[in-house]
């Protein structure tokens, strides 16, 4: 009898199997995505436009698309009052422009924040709309509310559709080590922060990395970030099963860490699909991106780590319980994300995932992967502990900090 191992017939198999997975989620969620992902012009890009013909006292605006370092001058060549004026008469222009100094797009954000929980406000008595619609209206209005605090610090922010946001914890501008935390499908800016489950989303997420790293460097000044800033996958659909919105994420990603201010290193923290984002990034990121993380990835478009074109270090966890392995990790016709970061094959140094539950469960005060992530953040790399207690996530790295 012919062994099922067999190579030829085991990867037929799998493209089998991983077909039929895609299909099922085709069928049951996967237009519905597509769908919900079609929508009118942004505000924000109509405020862009506004800015593209916009003087401030004679002088023309420059290109909002152009590179971060000759916005950063513009700005750089401007009064105080000046920025002030064009924050408030752009608001979502400044604060998402890539360039802008941040505590400028701040407060261009709480402007804009503000404005957008004035129309939701209206929406909420808006006869038109079912009681569903409503709904959401209000519970739109109290998250712009709640981002709008002087405690905020809010670097990016679209409300179109579902939004798109970026919230920084830490001094950005003073900040000797930046971490991006980067997620995956359903992130939205209802989602962005929870009260339940609130290690799930970006801003849990983001603080409990950040409360890790003070405790274990405090001499260290870091920053996190809460990346929900590109538009993720509704539901496991055919968004998730592609790479169609990491494309747009990769790109994204790589323009905020080109526009963070100074030199210092970045590490990316990446989680389920936001590592599809962060392996299509990969190849273009600059080099100040020292370190890539994934936790419950599907795969990162590539075959190993040498396939993402990267010398930053790739790190990779995975909880005994999290559902994400048993996604078929292979790429069929442009469906599936490719080879598992977890697998020995791949490349990538596996560091242990102890105490985290589930797929959501990585940045839980007591595991080992928060504490993991903490210190490659903070560049105690000797201090990481590998996964099965196999050093081999430590080959080539000599002391404390950042080669």
């Amino acid at each position: 009898m012919t062994s099922f191992d067999s190579s030829p017939q085991l990867s037929i198999w799998r493209a089998l199997l991983a077909l039929t997975v895609v299909f099922v989620m085709l069928a049951t969620t996967g237009w519905t995505a597509v769908r919900q992902n079609r929508g009118d012009a942004s505000p924000l890009e109509a405020t862009l436009a506004a800015w593209e013909r916009g003087h401030i006292d004679g002088r023309a605006l420059p290109d909002p698309g152009a590179p971060a370092d000759r916005l950063a001058r513009f700005f750089a060549s401007l009064t105080a009052y000046q920025r002030d004026r064009l924050a408030a008469r752009y608001p979502l222009a400044v604060g998402n422009m890539n360039g802008a100094p941040v505590a400028l797009r701040y407060r261009a954000n709480r402007i804009a924040l503000k404005q957008a929980r004035a129309i939701e406000r209206r929406r909420m008595h808006d006869d038109r709309l079912s009681p569903i619609g409503k709904q959401d209206a209000e519970r739109r209005m109290k998250r712009f509310g709640v981002m709008m605090r002087p405690d905020r610090q809010v670097l990016a922010f679209d409300p179109m559709g579902s939004g798109r946001m970026a919230e920084v914890l830490g001094d950005l501008d003073r900040a000797s080590r930046v971490s991006v935390i980067v997620p995956g499908v359903d992130t939205d800016v209802l989602t962005f922060e929870r009260t339940q489950r609130k290690y799930a989303a970006p801003v849990g997420m983001a603080r409990s990395l950040y409360r890790a790293e003070r405790r274990t460097d405090p001499r260290t000044r870091t920053a996190v970030i809460a990346w929900a800033d590109y538009t993720t996958p509704v539901g496991l659909g055919v968004d998730a099963a592609t790479s169609m919105r990491a494309d747009d994420g990769a790109v994204r990603l790589d323009a905020l860490v080109r526009a963070l201010p100074g030199r210092t290193g970045v590490a990316l923290y990446c989680h389920s699909y936001g590592s599809v984002v962060c392996g299509v990034a990969a190849r273009r990121l600059p080099a100040r991106v020292t370190d890539i993380a994934v936790a419950g990835s599907p795969g990162m478009r590539a075959d190993n780590v040498s396939g993402l074109g990267t010398r930053a270090r790739v790190w990779a966890a995975r909880d005994s319980d999290d559902w994400i392995q048993d996604v078929p990790h292979m790429e069929v016709g442009g469906l599936g994300h490719g080879a598992d970061p977890v697998s020995g094959g791949f490349g990538a140094r596996v560091v242990s995932a102890d105490r985290a539950q589930g797929h959501t469960g990585y940045f839980e005060p007591g595991t080992d992967s928060l504490s993991n992530f903490a210190r490659i953040g903070v560049g105690a790399y000797d201090a990481v502990r590998c996964a099965d207690g196999d050093a081999g996530c430590h080959d080539g790295i000599s002391g404390t900090t950042a080669a």
